[in-house]
Formats: C-alpha cells, sequence, structure tokens
C-alpha cells in the first residue's frame, strides 16, 4: 500500500530524448478545460500525440478547444463531453470514442472535485466528493480498459491524485489495516472503508472516527483512488502500467490560484511520466511534487 515513508528518486526525466511515441499514440485527458488537465493537453499535443480532451461542461470544453486553436495546438485534439460522476455519460464516452478509434494507449485521470475553500474543512457534499473522485474515476477507468492498445510501449495510466489521500493521514487503525494489507487489497476492502466513512458522515461521527483532517472528503476518495490503482497495477502488471501522481500545492481554481509552481509546471511533471520509455516504466507507484528535490517517488 502506499505510504508517505519511504522515498526514493524518480527515474524521471524532464527531457523527451527517449522518445517513444507519434501521432498515433492516443492519450486521453479527463477533467481537461482548464487547470493541469489543459496544460497536459497542450503538453501532449505539441510533443506530437493525438489527444482526447474531455471536460464535464460541453461549452467549457469547446472554449479550450478554441484557446488550443489560437496557439495552433489543435490539430491533433479531440473533444468529447464528459462527466465522469455520470454512468450514462462514461457509456456515451465510449461509444464515441469507438467510431472513431481502434485503442489508446494513455489515460491521464485528472478530473476531480473539492466543494472546500481553502482553509475549511465541511463534509456537505461528501457523498458528490466520493461518487466523483473515487467512483466516477474508477467507472471510467475501469469502461476504458478493454480498449488500451496491447504494444510494447505498454499502456499507462496515471492517476492525479493528492498526498492528502496517503496513509498516514488516516489515524483510524482498523480502516489503516484493511488498506495497508497489501497481498489482500482489492475493490471489497475499499469498498469497505468508502462506506464506513459515509456512514460516519451521515451519523456525524466523521471528526472523531480518525479520518484525514484536512479537506477529509477529498482526502478520502484520493485515499481510495491510491488503493483502486495498487489493486489495477498488481492485476495487469506488464500489460498496463498504473501510477499516481500528486502534483502538490499547485495554482489551479481548486487551490484559488495559490501555490508554489503553476498547472503547467505540474502537468510537465506529470507528462514526464506518462511518457516514460518502456525500459524504464513502472508500475504501482506514488510519485509527488517537491519544491525542493524536483520529484519523489512514495512506496
Amino acid at each position: 500500500m502506499i505510504t508517505s515513508t519511504t522515498r526514493q528518486q524518480s527515474p524521471v526525466s524532464h527531457s523527451t530524448t527517449a522518445k517513444w511515441w507519434s501521432k498515433d499514440t492516443v492519450a486521453i485527458v479527463t477533467g481537461a478545460n482548464k487547470g493541469i488537465g489543459y496544460a497536459l493537453v497542450k503538453w501532449f499535443a505539441k510533443l506530437g500525440l493525438t489527444v482526447v480532451l474531455t471536460a464535464r461542461d460541453q461549452s467549457k470544453g469547446l472554449e479550450a478547444m478554441d484557446s488550443l486553436k489560437v496557439l495552433g495546438l489543435d490539430h491533433n485534439v479531440r473533444f468529447c463531453q464528459l462527466d465522469i460522476s455520470d454512468p450514462v455519460s462514461i457509456s456515451s464516452f465510449v461509444s464515441w470514442f469507438r467510431s472513431g478509434f481502434n485503442s489508446f494507449d494513455i489515460l491521464l485521470n485528472n478530473a476531480a472535485v473539492s466543494f472546500n475553500p481553502m482553509g475549511k474543512n465541511s463534509i456537505d457534499y461528501a457523498d458528490e466528493a466520493i461518487n466523483t473522485n473515487y467512483y466516477g474515476t474508477k467507472r471510467f477507468t475501469d469502461a476504458m480498459l478493454p480498449l488500451f492498445r496491447r504494444s510494447s510501449s505498454i499502456a499507462r495510466i496515471l492517476n492525479i491524485s493528492s498526498r492528502l489521500g496517503t496513509l498516514d493521514k488516516l489515524k483510524n487503525q482498523q480502516m489503516k489495516s484493511i488498506l495497508g494489507d497489501k497481498e489482500k487489497l482489492n475493490e471489497d476492502r475499499i469498498e469497505t472503508v468508502v462506506s464506513e466513512f459515509l456512514q460516519n458522515v451521515a451519523e456525524g461521527r466523521w471528526t472523531t472516527a480518525g479520518w484525514p483532517e484536512i479537506w477529509t472528503d477529498y482526502s478520502v476518495s484520493k485515499l481510495a483512488l491510491n488503493a483502486y490503482s495498487q489493486v489495477l497495477a498488481r492485476r495487469y502488471k506488464g500489460v498496463v502500467s498504473v501510477n499516481c501522481f500528486c502534483p502538490g500545492f499547485t495554482q489551479t481554481s481548486m487551490t484559488a490560484g495559490k501555490g508554489n509552481h503553476s498547472a503547467d509546471d505540474a502537468a510537465e511533471m506529470a507528462a514526464a511520466i506518462a511518457l516514460l520509455p518502456p525500459w524504464c516504466l513502472t508500475t504501482g507507484k506514488f510519485y509527488a511534487a517537491s519544491t525542493t528535490r524536483g520529484m519523489i517517488s512514495k512506496l
């Protein structure tokens, strides 16, 4: 399971000298009309990949496409509306994708919500946060897994996550032991933890039950996502690489524009992980941006 106690220097290089991709390499980026998602689309487009930009809001997605056109980066970018919290929207996206593509190579799960402003910790929308950040990402990933290209470059999933969702933030020892058993970890165990959290919220006991203390609902949703990433990494080892990346305190709408670095900076690091050469591609890792050491990997 992912913890924040063991760290090593990441194999990620910011250079693109070991290029293995081409215009036939297809990357899907969710939540890409702004922030890190939009910056990732720009990076991939600049590097010559074919990119599918998704956004929950159709009009905002089209605005993002207009912005890419101004930058001269729209030639290899396609847009499709996608709300990962809505199973019907996911089904529509899969149908749309099948009509225009045979397969794809990279999935950047970036779409997420937080209903708490900086410095606040409300759980008024805990169900929505969990449904989007965990269940939505899981449903969309599960729906797209059959469409990954089988190739020597190995398919890749990179889940944009958060250090707020690492195990050391969880003080509930029972829940911690359920997620911390690497060999037994599965979707049922994750479901047990998520259900317990939502039950504690419904009963008004969440503040004393040992859950993360900062942005609690968001943190639990990322805790579940990190665990699910570990399950996928083990299940598809050698077929699909599955890693997580915490961009750190980034200047986006979620942080009200505050942060230590820009969305473009965070996207550059995320793109470097997603585009690792096949011979040094990792799986089951949790990468985190560090303002002092660049990129670190938590095991």
